[in-house]
């Protein structure tokens, strides 16, 4: 068997040489084992990621069995949640949820498209650097210190300087009627804001840096502007930005401390911006230590496959409209 391994039966036939390099050939077409054995270990890491994330939805989904058989599609649709009754309705959650994500892609998008146009347009290196990481560290920072500071500084500050205005200057619209408190879905809205900024603006700067630079120098040799150079800049970068916008929509619709902080936590669906609200992670951080009854933990985990599978749709949408930007970019260089 020896020799039947070896390729050299005089040489190496009798030895153990031989046949590590017979098993190697086997293993590797390009006859190095640590090649075979490193690929076969990249491929296992990488396949543990997707039975991970297939194993969540499967539990997520075998655990909610007993809410869907008996609400079915009206768990969507219903308004009532009433552990006592036990009548579940997802509604008011999905409600709040994509109010507050909204109102923070309304304020931080504008806030992240400029400080990625000055740091990669505008801005020398020299200040860059330091702007830059001080973005950066804005993400860092742990959603429950966002929460406190909301409660305690943004909160008021809002209840005394920023509301009253709007209710007085708007307050013939019903979105800044009713009774002011500082806590609600702006205030929501506003922490979802901060806390996506910088990861919008992080990818919107990478983006932005993607485009080649014979495309600003085409543009300024045309006899265009500077602003002119960053709008076309902006138009090459278009898909990669909506990519971060939606980037940042899947980190703020699966938020949960800070908003749970801030947001009132009432299951209800009102027009006014001021009244307290729902959302989908907030419902199941505060309430799934007190769901006792079946069908009441089945309903919190239903809530939680809709949560999964909603952020897992968007960042992939992101994803892929980021890498489309970056290949494309990269093939012109």
């Amino acid at each position: 068997m020896v020799a039947s391994l070896s390729p050299h039966p005089k040489g190496e036939g009798k030895g153990s040489r031989g046949i590590i390099s017979a098993l190697s050939r086997r293993l590797s077409p390009t006859g190095n084992t640590g090649d075979a054995i490193f690929r076969t270990a990249l491929f296992s890491v990488a396949l543990l990621v997707v039975l991970i994330v297939a194993g969540m939805i499967v539990a997520l989904a075998s655990h909610s069995t007993q809410s869907i058989r008996q609400f079915g599609f009206s768990f969507l649709t219903g308004r009532e949640w009433d552990p006592i009754k036990g009548q579940f309705g997802a509604l008011a959650f999905v409600y709040g949820t994509i109010v507050s994500s909204l109102i923070a892609l309304l304020i931080s998008v504008p806030l992240s498209l400029g400080i990625a146009i000055f740091l990669v347009e505008q801005a020398p290196r020299y200040l860059a650097r330091p702007i830059t990481f001080l973005v950066e560290l804005l993400a860092a920072i742990p959603s429950v210190v966002y929460g406190l500071w909301g409660i305690f500084v943004l909160a008021p500050f809002l209840r005394v300087h920023v509301e009253p205005h709007l209710a007085r200057w708007f307050g013939w619209v019903p979105l800044f009627q009713g009774p002011i408190t500082g806590i609600g879905l702006l205030t929501g809205g506003v922490i979802l804001a901060i806390m996506v900024t910088p990861i919008i603006s992080a990818v919107v700067r990478d983006v932005l840096a993607a485009v080649p630079n014979t495309q600003r120098e085409a543009a300024l040799a045309l006899g265009a502007t500077k602003w002119e150079t960053t709008f076309v800049v902006l138009v090459n970068g278009a898909p990669g930005i909506t990519g971060a916008v939606i980037l940042g929509l899947g980190r703020a619709i699966g938020e949960t401390m800070a908003v749970t902080m801030v947001i009132g936590n009432r299951p209800q669906i009102s027009a006014s911006l001021f009244q307290p609200s729902y959302t989908l992670a907030s419902v199941i951080a505060n309430e799934f230590t007190e769901a006792t009854a079946d069908i009441y933990l089945s309903s919190l985990i239903e809530l939680g496959l809709i949560l999964f599978l909603v952020t897992f749709v968007v960042n992939a949408i992101a994803r892929l409209m980021v890498w489309r930007v970056t290949r494309r970019t990269a093939g012109a260089m």
